[in-house]
């Protein structure tokens, strides 16, 4: 195969190519990989809290502190209408999110305030942290049975 007919397939595999990407949203990625570091530090703690593992009082409050740090990440950009499981495949994002944008904003401030609490308790022992990480679940629920469609 010469060089000239390596360039021409390279070429129109691109061409090829392009139109799909361009009808990729990344938002979609960058705000599952965001709940996907809400899991990893949830699961810690959760881990934790139903005794599954150890206690840990630098390894809660880290977690805590991660939680907290990520409920303070813009997400407004996470969020394009038109990201729903209605209008594209790979996401769980239930239409609803747009229609009632408002109660969406409500819940994920609910998430915010709990975070924010159990980052001030996490590291004050077991006990402590499960009372703070009761309600950090109760605001993950709530947003989930609301607009997060079953897996498909």
């Amino acid at each position: 195969m010469t060089f000239r007919t390596l360039l021409g397939s390279a070429a129109l595999s691109l061409a090829v190519a392009l139109p799909a990407l361009a009808d990729e949203n990344p938002a979609i990625e960058q705000r599952q990989g965001q709940f996907k570091l809400y899991v990893h530090n949830f699961g810690l703690l959760g881990g934790m809290a139903q005794g599954r593992m150890d206690y840990d009082a630098d390894m809660a409050q880290t977690a805590a502190d991660n939680l907290f740090h990520l409920t303070r990440h813009d997400q407004s950009r996470l969020w394009p209408e038109g990201t729903d499981s209605m209008s594209v495949d790979g996401t769980r994002a239930n239409p609803a999110i747009w229609d009632d944008l408002d109660d969406f904003v409500m819940k994920f401030s609910a998430l915010q305030d709990a975070a924010e609490n159990l980052q001030s308790v996490a590291g004050d022992g077991l006990d402590a942290m499960r009372a703070g990480f009761g309600p950090v679940g109760q605001a993950c629920q709530a947003c989930h049975e609301a607009y997060r469609d079953e897996a498909s």
